[in-house]
């Protein structure tokens, strides 16, 4: 089974920009789906984006026009770019895979957004 591994995290201004990677131990062509949810404490799992295999998008309302998924499959990796970010953002950010069967979590990267 492949798993995923997401690094790209850290501490950023308000305004700033960070970019994560959730990269595949092998292929992540067969996933559907790939989805980056975040949590922050005391809160529920929120899903972010969602990209299909074929290269569809969405996102939810509180990061439209701010954060941007995308996926390289031939490198096994799917991203976040994410701009003009806000306090409200911090959180441990989460990457899944969809397959036809099961489905993949990732171990977490904390994002902090503080002055």
């Amino acid at each position: 089974q492949v798993q995923l591994v997401e690094s790209g995290g850290g501490l950023v201004q308000p305004g700033g920009s960070l970019r994560l990677s959730c990269a595949g131990s092998g292929s992540i062509f067969n996933f559907y789906a790939m989805e980056w949810y975040r949590q922050a404490p005391g809160t529920q799992r929120e899903l972010v984006a969602i990209i299909t295999s074929v290269g569809s998008t969405n996102y939810a309302d509180f990061v439209k026009g701010r954060f941007t998924i995308s996926r390289d499959n031939a490198k096994n990796t799917m991203y976040l770019q994410m701009n003009n970010l806000k306090p409200e953002d911090t959180a441990v950010y989460y990457c899944r895979g969809l397959g036809t069967r099961t489905s993949v979590w990732g171990q977490g990267t904390q994002v902090t957004v503080s002055s």
